[in-house]
C-alpha cells in the first residue's frame, strides 16, 4: 500500500484541507486496455469530533487491514463540523459529499460506481457515515457506522457538549430536519429511494451513546430498512474498540 498525504485547495471551504489516502501499490502485468487506467474501489473513513485527518493511521492498523482488498481508503478533516454546512462556520457537508469526491476521482485511480463506493466512521463520524448514506443512498454500496451520535436533538442539552458548539453547526433543534441533519427524518426518507445501501451498526454496550444507538437500531428496524446488521460488543467509546471492529466492517463490505 502507498500512501498519500495530501494538501488540497477546496473552492467550497476557500481554504486548504488536509487528507490523507491510501492506495493499493503494486507491480503486475494486469492487461489493461491501451491508455485505460485500473479503477478501485473507495472508501471514505470519517474521524470523530475530537480527532483529525491523521487518527485512522495513527490510532489503527487500517493501513494493514486493507492490504489485498483493492480499495482507496480516503480519510479527510472536517474539523468539529459534524459533516454540516454549518450556521456559523465553513460548509464542511458540501465539501464531504460533492468536492471532495470529484477531487478525490481526479487524482486517484478510483471508481465513481456506487456498487464501488463505501463509508464508514466512528462518534461523529458515525453520524457523517449515516448521514451520507441516508441523504444518498444511491451513491453506496454499504455504509458502516460505530459507536454514534445519533440524536442531536438532544446533545444541545447534554453537559458533555458545549450547548454553544451545537448553535454554531446547528442552529436550533427546530432546524435539523428542515436543514437535511436529523439522522431519523432521513431514515424515514431513504425508505422511499430505489437504492437503500446495506448498512451495519456497532456500538460498545458500555459506551456513553450505547442510548443513542439504540434508538438509531430501533429505527432503522422500524422502516423494515432492506439490509442492516447490529452488531453490541462489551467495550466503551475507544479506539481499541473501532481498531478491532473496523475489521468487522471491512468483512462486511469486502468479504461477502
Amino acid at each position: 500500500m502507498a500512501l498519500m498525504q495530501c494538501s488540497l485547495r477546496s473552492a467550497v471551504l476557500g481554504k486548504g484541507c488536509n487528507v490523507n489516502v491510501i492506495v493499493p501499490q503494486s507491480y503486475e502485468s494486469d492487461n489493461l486496455t491501451p491508455g485505460k487506467r485500473r479503477e478501485y474501489k473507495v472508501l471514505y473513513l470519517l474521524h470523530g469530533l475530537s480527532d483529525d485527518y491523521s487518527s485512522w493511521l495513527r490510532r489503527t492498523s487500517i493501513e494493514r487491514y486493507l492490504d489485498n482488498q483493492g480499495v482507496v481508503a480516503v480519510m479527510p478533516d472536517v474539523d468539529r463540523s459534524f459533516y454540516t454546512d454549518m450556521k456559523h462556520g465553513l460548509k464542511y457537508w458540501t465539501f464531504i459529499s460533492e468536492e471532495l469526491p470529484a477531487l478525490i476521482k481526479q487524482l486517484f485511480p478510483v471508481s465513481s460506481r456506487a456498487e464501488d463506493t463505501y463509508v464508514a466512521g466512528f462518534s461523529m463520524g458515525g453520524y457523517g457515515a449515516l448521514k451520507l448514506a441516508l441523504s444518498h443512498p444511491e451513491r453506496f454500496a454499504g455504509c458502516g457506522a460505530m459507536s454514534c451520535v445519533t440524536d442531536i436533538a438532544a446533545k444541545f442539552g447534554d453537559p458533555r457538549y458545549e450547548s454553544w458548539q451545537f448553535e454554531d453547526i446547528f442552529g436550533t433543534p427546530d432546524q435539523l430536519a428542515a436543514d437535511g441533519n436529523d439522522l431519523f427524518e432521513l431514515l424515514s426518507k431513504a425508505t422511499s429511494q430505489p437504492a437503500t445501501p446495506p448498512v451495519i451498526h456497532i456500538c460498545g454496550t458500555e459506551d456513553y451513546l450505547w442510548q443513542d444507538n439504540v434508538k438509531m437500531k430501533e429505527a432503522f428496524e422500524n422502516v423494515k430498512w432492506p439490509r442492516y446488521v447490529f452488531e453490541s460488543h462489551p467495550g466503551v467509546h475507544s479506539w481499541d474498540f473501532w481498531d478491532k471492529h473496523i475489521q468487522t466492517i471491512l468483512k462486511f463490505f469486502f468479504c461477502q
